[in-house]
């Protein structure tokens, strides 16, 4: 059992670029991942606090780059859940804006 974890980390580190940020890890996934929900939590609280609305352009593009990142680094990771709901909000956001600009 330890070679088959030592050989995925290996797997994991050749497919991953690693970031040393002040003696933490992090993985281009996990920075692609945070990226992501960075901008979804952004574009919900300005929202929230009625910066921007709902049919807003910004809105629907901060969802769309956030879902597309949050999507990206599930498919990385190979979650399936999260590569549906990401994948679908991603879908949602972008038929949204295209509405907006027929």
């Amino acid at each position: 059992m330890i070679r088959t974890s030592h050989f995925v980390l290996r797997t994991l580190d050749f497919v991953h670029l690693r970031f040393t940020i002040q003696g933490s890890f992090m993985t281009a996934t996990d920075i692609t991942g945070f990226s992501g929900v960075f901008l979804l939590l952004l574009a919900f609280f300005l929202n929230l606090t009625a910066i921007l609305r709902l049919n807003s352009p910004w809105y629907l593009l901060l969802n769309l780059a956030g879902s597309v990142l949050a999507c990206l680094a599930s498919v990385y990771l190979r979650y399936v859940p999260f590569i549906i709901l990401e994948g679908i909000w991603a879908i949602v956001s972008l038929v949204a804006l295209i509405r907006l600009y027929r």
